[in-house]
């Protein structure tokens, strides 16, 4: 098994912000986790990003806040990296979600925006997203992760079990 390391970057439906966590596993799989950094939105992108919500605005306009939210998250990623003086080449890629402007599982459709390709000129770093679309296709709630991590979490453990996700949606 080959150690990793792995940004993650989420921002919530809430509209409040940005947070990024370091995650890495070692040779035996074993996760650690390493420093966290979260941003709050300013105003600017809060108000961006509400106009768009549910897919309203034109392309030209969905595609300007794609832009600027990626450019911010990159900022974070930055500023995580320079914070915790961690050089960007021990870091194999960055898990980036985007932003959910329209979720409704129930018909299988999602839609997030961010640009990942931008995301990974901006850090130099090699970005995975647009994690939910396929989950939710496949009649998942849009959380493929959570129960990775959770299971990968909790694997001794005495069951039975349950696991409590608060978010958006609280999940068990």
């Amino acid at each position: 098994m080959k150690a990793r390391t792995a940004i993650g970057l989420m921002s919530g439906t809430s509209l409040d912000g940005i947070d990024a966590a370091i995650l890495g596993r070692d040779f035996k799989g074993n996760f650690i986790p390493g420093p966290c950094h979260a941003v709050p939105y300013d105003d600017e992108l809060k108000s961006a990003l509400r106009a768009i919500l549910g897919g309203a605005g034109s392309v030209c306009e969905i595609e300007g806040v794609a832009n600027l939210m990626t450019k911010k998250h990159a900022n974070v990623v930055n500023e995580l990296l320079d914070e915790n003086n961690i050089d960007r080449s021990a870091i194999d890629v960055i898990g980036f979600h985007g932003h959910t402007i329209m979720h409704k599982p129930d018909i299988r459709k999602t839609w997030q925006v961010g640009d990942g390709a931008l995301l990974a000129r901006l850090t130099g770093i090699d970005v995975v997203n647009d994690f939910r679309s396929a989950d939710v296709a496949a009649g998942g709630q849009g959380a493929p992760f959570a129960p990775v991590y959770h299971q990968a979490l909790a694997a001794d453990l005495k069951r039975p079990l349950a696991v409590l996700n608060i978010g958006g949606v609280a999940n068990v």
